[in-house]
């Protein structure tokens, strides 16, 4: 009788196997080529068959906003972060070569000639490939964002602790 040697799995292996395959995303960036990231990382891992949570706080809260919904802040301050900061997924600006929005353009004419979805197409796809969408009350808090602002198909309003834990139970976590 020969005796085979059991190898002990390695530590990478018995993660892959204790933990589901599920992925949170925190979209902190309201830029969008960051936003793009995000969303083409969440596509990506619920066409694999992961579950895939999405948590906007900041100005990442930028991409989830509707399109020309103003704000009702009360105060000026709140007011104000509303003027200058305008959302929608159509109007996210370039991390970087933004130039006053020329850049921007230029990046969504390239997009477009080599047939490159953009963050609302991005978006569209992920909420039918279910991903969840978090908004995070906190910073919509801070910011006088409401939730009458926000497009539909948000899966929950919550804080940080519920990011934690659907974190805890992921196999991967980005921060983008």
């Amino acid at each position: 009788m020969i005796a085979t040697q059991i190898e002990p799995m390695s530590a990478l292996a018995q993660l892959q196997e204790s933990k589901p395959d599920r992925v949170t995303i925190v979209l902190l960036s309201g830029d969008l080529d960051k936003a793009m990231a995000a969303f083409i990382i969440a596509t990506g891992a619920a066409a694999m068959g992961m579950r895939v949570t999405m948590f906007f706080t900041f100005w990442g809260l930028n991409t989830i906003r509707r399109s020309g919904a103003t704000r009702s802040a009360k105060d000026w301050l709140r007011r104000m972060f509303g003027l200058l900061n305008r959302g929608g997924a159509d109007t996210l600006p370039l991390s970087r070569f933004h130039f006053g929005g020329l850049g921007t353009k230029m990046m969504q004419t390239v997009m477009k000639q080599n047939r490159m979805p953009g963050v609302p197409e991005l978006m569209q796809t992920a909420l039918e490939l279910d991903v969840r969408f978090i908004a995070c009350t906190t910073t919509m808090g801070l910011m006088g964002i409401t939730k009458d602002t926000l497009i539909d198909g948000i899966d929950q309003f919550a804080g940080v602790t519920t990011y934690l834990a659907e974190a805890k139970q992921g196999s991967v976590n980005l921060f983008i």
